[in-house]
């Protein structure tokens, strides 16, 4: 199979086929378009995803190896049961959708610099007003503690960032969304690149050929019309 990196067309919003990425860097499949809803919708729709920083060409990417969470083998450690018990939190849902984003912009920029630009930030909130990117909030006596982010038009939930203000919380964040998609039989969740925070609560690494062969059975799933409206996720970790 060729690889190759590809230009795209500010005027179609096609991508090629996401096997073409190139091996170095692995995954660099196209430069260039914008970050429209619909290229937005695109570019997921075919396992693809954005991402790049400041005084960089927009780039699209589809990594040979891809790391995902099975809902079924997420990890819960017994010391984050507890923290919980002794602790409560409020999870919501699209309440704080620009919030969420904001502050897993500021986290990077304290600790490492961010891929979140401006631009990123503005395309996103577009796709959220269009109902196709979603937000998830942890809040501890009226504060937003911890939160994320991401894409979902089919059975999967692409994960794009998260954050988090006290010890853990970002944990129970994860540990909420995923008993949230079981509820709603989501057939899994993109973590998109491995590290080891994510591997930790049970992602694991496939080949990309796999992922988009799960993403391929995922397209069937249908989404409930309610599914994502703004609300308070009541016993969401019972």
């Amino acid at each position: 199979m060729t690889h190759q990196l590809y230009q795209l067309n500010v005027n179609d919003i096609r991508f090629p086929d996401p096997q073409h990425a190139l091996n170095s860097p692995d995954g660099l499949l196209a430069v260039g378009g914008d970050l429209s809803v619909e290229r937005l919708k695109e570019a997921y729709h075919n396992g693809i995803f954005p991402w790049f920083s400041d005084c960089e060409p927009i780039m699209w990417w589809s990594p040979s190896e891809r790391a995902i969470i099975e809902l079924a083998d997420f990890h819960v450690s017994k010391s984050l049961r507890k923290q919980l018990k002794k602790s409560p939190v409020k999870v919501t849902i699209n309440t704080a959708f620009e919030q969420v984003i904001s502050e897993c912009i500021n986290q990077r920029i304290d600790n490492e610099g961010t891929w979140i630009t401006e631009q990123m930030k503005q395309a996103y909130c577009n796709a959220h007003r269009c109902e196709i990117a979603h937000s998830l909030e942890v809040w501890r006596d009226n504060k937003l503690v911890a939160g994320l982010y991401g894409i979902m038009q089919c059975g999967v939930f692409c994960g794009e960032s998260m954050f988090h203000r006290e010890t853990n919380c970002s944990k129970l964040a994860m540990w909420a969304l995923v008993n949230y998609l079981q509820k709603h039989n989501v057939h899994f969740i993109d973590c998109q690149l491995e590290n080891p925070y994510l591997m930790s609560l049970g992602a694991v690494v496939i080949p990309r050929s796999d992922f988009l062969d799960k993403l391929a059975k995922a397209k069937n799933y249908t989404m409930s019309s309610n599914m994502w409206k703004s609300q308070e996720l009541k016993n969401i970790y019972d």
